[in-house]
């Protein structure tokens, strides 16, 4: 994912939560989005578009993950856009095949390697669900956690999170281990808005970032997105990350294509009317369409 240096019009000073700072800012992310395997789903990477979002688009927010089996590949677009490394913001997610305290760190390296950096700006558990035969979720999860607690001791990553937790998990989290985590990164768009969970982050100074602020392309047919686009001169694409934006939240749609990587930066310059916003807030069902973690104990 990779976000522009610019900010809301409406949310004034940074946002500071510990050894993490951030804007409530636009953020675009380039894990790739194809057929999903245990080891690979690269199939939506551009290594053109993410060129382009660093040199043209002013973009510095970089997420990615093992997961997504692209981190190799950013690195060379990060070397030909010729934008510096202390420049950017740089994510990636540990998958739960390296859970447990020794993978963790390792896999950390890794990653590290793969994207041609000596550290993370932000490193995020992927899962809650663990996996691992014999150990509860809780017990791998705590083990992982206190790894990740040592890389951001020993400044490996420079902030560590989360990625679809629900309270329960985090709040196991918080019985188990020292530090909070800086980010909770969950799925958030029109029909899918968390507001329990924001609240209990914000509690915790934990930063809710939102990902799939379209709904995988749900929300862009929607009636009432589709009339609030025709009302503010924008496109419903805009309209889904301006409400995000306005409603406090780090918000990381993904492109692949230049233009819509444009598009999706020019909402910096208009606002939603709160009578608008709460037609946006109250399209909330419940649905999922990306992973649902309510199951995870």
């Amino acid at each position: 994912m990779v976000a522009p240096r610019c900010r809301s019009p409406t949310a004034g000073a940074s946002r500071c939560w510990g050894s993490v700072v951030f804007d409530v800012e636009i953020s675009m992310m380039f894990g790739g989005k194809g057929k999903i395997n245990s080891t690979s789903h690269q199939g939506g990477y551009s290594h053109d578009a993410v060129v382009h979002a660093l040199q043209k688009c002013g973009i510095r927010h970089i997420d990615t993950a093992k997961r997504y089996g692209c981190e190799s590949l950013l690195q060379k677009a990060i070397e030909e856009s010729g934008v510096k490394r202390e420049e950017l913001w740089i994510t990636t997610k540990l998958w739960h095949s390296d859970y447990g305290y020794e993978n963790t760190k390792k896999a950390c390296l890794e990653s590290c390697e793969r994207l041609g950096v000596e550290y993370l700006d932000l490193y995020l558990i992927h899962w809650p669900d663990a996996h691992v035969p014999g150990k509860s979720n809780r017990e791998v999860r705590a083990e992982t956690w206190r790894a990740m607690e040592e890389l951001y001791e020993k400044g490996l990553c420079r902030s560590i999170g989360v990625s679809n937790f629900l309270i329960s998990h985090l709040e196991q989290l918080k019985e188990d281990c020292v530090i909070t985590p800086h980010v909770n990164q969950v799925e958030y768009h029109p029909f899918q808005r968390p507001q329990e969970l924001v609240d209990y982050c914000r509690s915790k100074d934990i930063v809710f970032e939102g990902y799939c602020p379209l709904a995988k392309g749900e929300a862009l047919t929607h009636p009432s997105i589709i009339q609030l686009a025709k009302k503010y001169g924008r496109t419903p694409a805009q309209i889904c990350i301006r409400w995000s934006i306005q409603n406090g939240i780090v918000t990381i749609p993904k492109s692949t294509k230049a233009e819509r990587i444009q598009e999706n930066c020019k909402v910096f310059d208009f606002t939603i009317a709160e009578d608008d916003v709460e037609i946006l807030n109250e399209m909330h069902d419940g649905r999922h369409v990306s992973w649902d973690p309510s199951l995870i104990v």
